[in-house]
């Protein structure tokens, strides 16, 4: 099996350009160094003795920033070119996080909230539209696979050491997470260089074209509209679900970032093999509608008795991981079929938009359903919003087909 997915990584990579490498490692370090946010509730409750509203209201802030960074790393993309802005966000963003470890006051961390995930995810178009400048002609499905798994197993180290890092001292946690960023936006001045001449060729083949908005297309919003509701649900697994596993089931932190950690190795070790092996098997939607069922059933494995407390939360970050390695590599595929080369930036923001806000409605509403009604409730109407989120997927099977 190892031997398998090994060949499977070599066919798959080889032949990338070097700054698709580069960029490749430099997208690994900065997912390392995002180890802080899953552990800004906890934080918030459990450093900070403050009530589990108040941590939702720091995360919601963060998705608010995110869903404002991301419109405007677009914008200052388009005007400035992704080098200086993946640069520059990186900088920025690390001081901001350094920052927040030096503060108590519950208003001004509100406010470093907003402006550290502004500058985060204004890296993130920036980076998108990077893969596309430094990938090798007709190389770049492969390019964007690459960042994935680079992505995912920073995901995986950075939040198992972040538990680690969490469980000796929290403001620890944001200070490496601030040093990392500034590493990245370091190593990207001095490694990935400029591509000259790349926004001028795009507008000038865009001359004379008209492109379709992605908001001028009633099924993509009728389905980004799913998929919102399909993220924010998403989204309490890695925001409200620590909390639980800390307050209820008496998981210290280090343990809950090993958990958590689960999800990006599963990801990292075997996304690549599974796609390749179902990929054109059954329609995009199919695999949606039953990674959405399997994201569900993994919230309903909270609700199982807590003898065992450590296997039932391993058995459904497994479910969960298994949803979504299902679901969203197909999601991304139903964007870009729905889109084209002249418009496929502007569908990708509105997918980003939906990820971001799902960011601000979903933690909120948790940890204030959570704390009025109790957690049992809350994973009950998860289940049962993520199964209508899969009958709503269904209805456009056939119109995605």
């Amino acid at each position: 099996m190892l031997q398998q997915i090994f060949s499977t990584y070599k066919t798959s990579f080889s032949g990338l350009s070097r700054e698709t490498w580069l960029l490749s490692i430099v997208i690994l370090v900065n997912r390392c160094g995002y180890m802080a946010v899953p552990f800004m509730g906890l934080y918030v409750t459990q450093s900070l003795h403050r009530p589990a509203s108040d941590a939702g209201i720091i995360i919601s802030l963060f998705g608010l920033g995110s869903i404002l960074g991301a419109a405007a790393g677009g914008k200052l993309t388009d005007m400035f070119g992704f080098r200086p802005v993946q640069i520059i966000s990186s900088l920025i963003g690390g001081a901001f996080f350094l920052g927040f470890s030096a503060v108590t006051d519950f208003k001004i961390l509100c406010i470093l909230a907003l402006f550290i995930s502004f500058f985060y995810d204004a890296f993130r178009p920036a980076n998108f539209t990077a893969i596309a400048a430094y990938a090798s002609p007709g190389k770049e499905t492969r390019s964007y696979s690459l960042n994935r798994l680079a992505t995912n197993t920073g995901w995986a180290f950075g939040i198992s050491i972040g538990g680690i890092i969490a469980s000796y001292n929290y403001q620890l946690l944001f200070i490496v997470d601030g040093v990392v960023s500034m590493m990245v936006g370091i190593a990207i001045f001095m490694f990935l260089p400029a591509v000259r001449g790349f926004r001028k060729a795009v507008k000038e083949k865009m001359e004379g074209i008209v492109v379709l908005k992605p908001w001028q297309d009633p099924l993509f919003v009728k389905f980004l509209l799913l998929t919102t509701v399909f993220a924010t649900c998403f989204f309490l697994m890695f925001r409200v679900v620590p909390v639980f596993f800390k307050e209820v089931w008496h998981l210290n932190e280090a343990l809950i970032g090993l958990i958590l950690g689960v999800n990006g190795v599963i990801i990292a070790l075997f996304e690549m093999v599974m796609i390749s092996k179902i990929e054109n098997k059954k329609s995009a939607m199919f695999y949606i509608i039953l990674g959405v069922l399997v994201v569900g059933f993994s919230f309903a494995c909270l609700m199982l008795p807590k003898f065992l407390p450590v296997v039932v939360a391993l058995i459904s970050v497994v479910c969960f991981t298994i949803g979504e390695m299902l679901s969203i590599p197909f999601i991304n595929t139903i964007v870009i079929k729905r889109s084209n080369e002249f418009n496929r930036g502007q569908y990708a923001a509105g997918y980003t938009v939906a990820w971001s806000a799902a960011q601000v409605i979903g933690p909120t509403c948790g940890f204030y359903f959570a704390e009025k009604f109790g957690y049992n409730q809350l994973w009950i109407g998860i289940t049962l919003l993520l199964f209508l989120c899969a009958y709503g997927y269904s209805l456009n099977l056939r119109k995605f087909a």
